[in-house]
């Protein structure tokens, strides 16, 4: 872990980048790397990445760089990727079925347990091997299997009352679909706010702003 407990949000947050890099390199059957290799493949310089390594405790040999499986799992230690977090899912529309479909939760350090949804109709149907229960469920299933971690992906208004029940039943953590931007006033409670949107909107920024610019240079050649 850290040497100081504080890292900044922006080394943290590229950990996952370099957990998915270095399992590109385990693919090609890289043994060791050096940073600026590394550097180079990640577009990051070598000096961040000896910056972003050191916060917690730095893995490379000088002369050698870093050996690709050992680095690797390290970081999947620091982001927990051994840990298995039981897992459940609230809501299975859509998104909540791609979500449970097309995400490995085994290998980003979750065990996705259980799948939720209101609609009576969908109970019993049967989504990445996991049978969907009713809603009313959540209490005694939680009160069995203690999970840990909740993927909401309902609707807005029903966002903070799913929250609140959740850390009532003991959940710690929330990766949040809904739209919402979920706060929760409990101490030691994590939420990740996913909005794919704005995601879409950063990049229409960019493309309005290179389609302007060549609308501009096309006009001035007019």
């Amino acid at each position: 872990m850290s040497k100081d407990g504080s890292i900044s949000a922006s080394v943290i947050k590229r950990l996952p980048r370099y957990y998915r890099f270095l399992g590109e390199l385990q693919k090609e059957g890289l043994e060791r790397i050096s940073s600026r290799e590394l550097s180079e493949r990640m577009k990051l310089t070598a000096s961040q990445i000896r910056q972003d390594l050191n916060c917690f405790g730095g893995f490379g040999q000088q002369g050698y760089g870093y050996h690709v499986d050992e680095l690797r799992m390290e970081i999947g230690k620091i982001l927990g990727v051994d840990k298995h977090f039981k897992t459940i899912l609230i809501g299975a529309g859509n998104l909540g079925k791609a979500i449970a479909t097309h995400i490995n939760f085994e290998t980003r350090g979750c065990n996705l347990i259980g799948i939720f949804d209101i609609n009576p109709k969908l109970t019993g149907e049967v989504v990445g091997n996991i049978p969907i229960r009713h809603t009313n469920e959540i209490e005694s299933f939680c009160e069995a299997n203690s999970p840990v971690v909740a993927v909401l992906c309902i609707p807005k208004a029903n966002t903070q009352a799913i929250a609140d029940q959740l850390v009532n039943l003991g959940l710690k953590a929330f990766w949040n679909f809904s739209h919402y931007d979920l706060s929760i006033d409990y101490e030691n409670i994590v939420v990740e706010n996913v909005h794919l949107g704005d995601s879409l909107l950063t990049l229409t920024y960019a493309t309005n702003i290179i389609t302007s610019t060549d609308t501009d240079n096309n006009e001035e050649i007019e």
